[in-house]
């Protein structure tokens, strides 16, 4: 008899266990013949046949394999013989954190509106993160640490096929900054167009040199007002650079330690738990809670926002990109120096590198003219703009910046540094992190290269540079999405072919 309870894979998933499971049961005649046990078996874990299990288990996932789970759980919403999951089913693949924030009903009720339905393509996997391609969709899954490894987030990218507006559609020629090397301006326009881009802007450099900028897109479509190389974009997670750099730079002046507890330096807020070390916030590793509010009209105090005692609600030790950790350190910057964030930012790091473009907003009206609009799309392929917002924790995400001032910043930081720090920097520092990359102080390492960024509602940043000789290029984009493509393609015209 088949079982018709879903089964969630095990802890390490292990073709070879599967195979001798689908033996052993037709060994003892539950089924007639080889393939009828396999598919049964992969259809028990939510899989509509042996070959998606084998992919799931090949590359030992847990994020792949829920992620499979729910395109093939999902394929046939909207037919008359389709009923959706329900709580229980959903809580074999949802951690109940994700449950807790997105109710089951209206998850089901989102996933089964998004036609998943087609080819599904494997972009890249590892053990608690995957991300695929299917129906003109970029499905980004990541999984919990821990047993059972369930989601904890998945968020769909719309991918250029399902863009419709007509705005868009006119293709402008790219304008560029500097002296960009051949084929650059031609990854832009690819990538703008593949993802569904508004506006992207590419840029690049090497230290002593002046960096290069290709711009494609608009900066603002109801005006449509071309974007231009020095167009300001928001950089979410990319301001955690600054804010680490900054860190450091009080470190190496001897005004705090990177071991000491954070509550030591802390005034105007102090963490739940007294043991977490500056060293633990540098590196995503702390277990800090984040902000219920991501953005506001104006940046609010620390405490008004997180209350006069954060709460440290997870597991310190692992990684697990923490907005609210970055916020303390963006405080104890603050309370160390005795300078509001900001204006610490900028005299410990801005100034010192000539980001002269750049600024950190208190209030959306503060937002300097030549900002681009952030856009989400909407389901039937039109563009709405987000309003003028600020971010409410300005050492993660509250920089505006340039692309060029961006590659000042990833080929001159350690400029500001022993070099002890800067090594440190780039040396692991806790456990794994995304796509189960080493993580320094918020940098994510591949030994070559290493990677800073992260994405908000409306933009997406992303800097990478070459280890051995701070060789640096930079992806702003004006809507969530991620920006693998264009990452990809300068990493190989620019930090691997072109010339040192």
């Amino acid at each position: 008899m088949r079982s018709q309870v879903p089964r969630t894979l095990p802890d390490r998933p292990s073709l070879r266990h599967l195979k001798l499971e689908a033996k052993r049961r037709l060994a003892a005649g539950e089924f007639v013949t080889l393939h009828d046990a396999q598919t049964a078996i992969a259809r028990e874990h939510g899989l509509s046949s042996w070959a998606r299990l084998k992919q799931a288990c090949t590359f030992g996932s847990y994020a792949l394999a829920h992620l499979l789970w729910v395109a093939e759980r999902f394929s046939g919403a909207g037919r008359p013989d389709w009923t959706a999951p329900g709580e229980d089913e959903l809580g074999q693949h949802f951690d109940d954190r994700f449950l807790a924030a997105i109710p089951p009903g209206t998850l089901a009720e989102q996933a089964s509106q998004t036609g998943l339905r087609g080819e599904l393509v494997v972009i890249s996997q590892a053990p608690l993160e995957a991300q695929v391609d299917l129906a003109g969709l970029r499905l980004v899954a990541a999984a919990d640490a821990a047993p059972p490894h369930r989601l904890i987030g998945l968020r769909g990218f719309p991918l250029g096929d399902r863009v419709t507006d007509p705005r868009v559609k006119d293709p402008r020629p790219a304008r560029t900054h500097g002296d960009p090397p051949d084929g650059i301006a031609a990854i832009a326009e690819r990538a703008r167009a593949e993802l569904g881009l508004p506006a992207l802007l590419l840029a690049g450099g090497d230290p002593g040199r002046a960096p290069w900028a290709v711009a494609t897109g608009h900066a603002d479509l109801d005006r449509s007002e071309p974007l231009q190389p020095g167009s300001l974009f928001p950089v979410p997670g990319l301001t955690g650079l600054v804010t680490g750099t900054a860190v450091l730079r009080l470190a190496a002046d001897g005004r705090l330690g990177l071991d000491d507890p954070a509550n030591r330096h802390l005034r105007a807020v102090r963490l739940e738990d007294d043991a977490v070390t500056v060293r633990e916030l540098l590196s995503h590793s702390g277990g800090v809670g984040d902000p219920e509010e991501y953005s506001a009209d104006s940046v609010p105090d620390l405490a008004a926002l997180m209350g006069p005692v954060i709460g440290c609600d997870g597991s310190r030790g692992t990684v697990s990109a923490s907005n609210g950790g970055y916020g303390v350190l963006g405080q104890l910057i603050a309370d160390v120096t005795g300078l509001p964030f900001a204006l610490a930012a900028e005299e410990l790091v801005l100034q010192s590198l000539g980001m002269r473009d750049s600024q950190f907003p208190a209030k959306a009206a503060d937002i300097l003219p030549n900002a681009v609009t952030g856009y989400t799309l909407t389901p039937d392929g039109a563009f709405a703009a987000f309003p003028a917002r600020v971010p409410t924790v300005q050492a993660i995400a509250g920089l505006w910046s340039t692309g060029t001032d961006l590659v000042r910043l990833g080929t001159g930081w350690p400029s500001l540094l022993p070099a002890a720090l800067t090594r440190a920097a780039l040396t692991r520092q806790a456990g794994s992190g995304p796509r189960g990359l080493d993580v320094g102080f918020g940098w994510l390492l591949d030994g070559e290269t290493a990677v800073y960024g992260g994405a908000g509602f409306e933009a997406v940043a992303m800097l990478r540079s070459r280890v051995r000789d701070l060789r640096t290029h930079v992806v702003l984009a004006s809507r969530a999405v991620t920006v693998e493509p264009a990452d990809d393609r300068l990493r190989r015209a620019w930090l691997t072919g072109g010339a040192a």
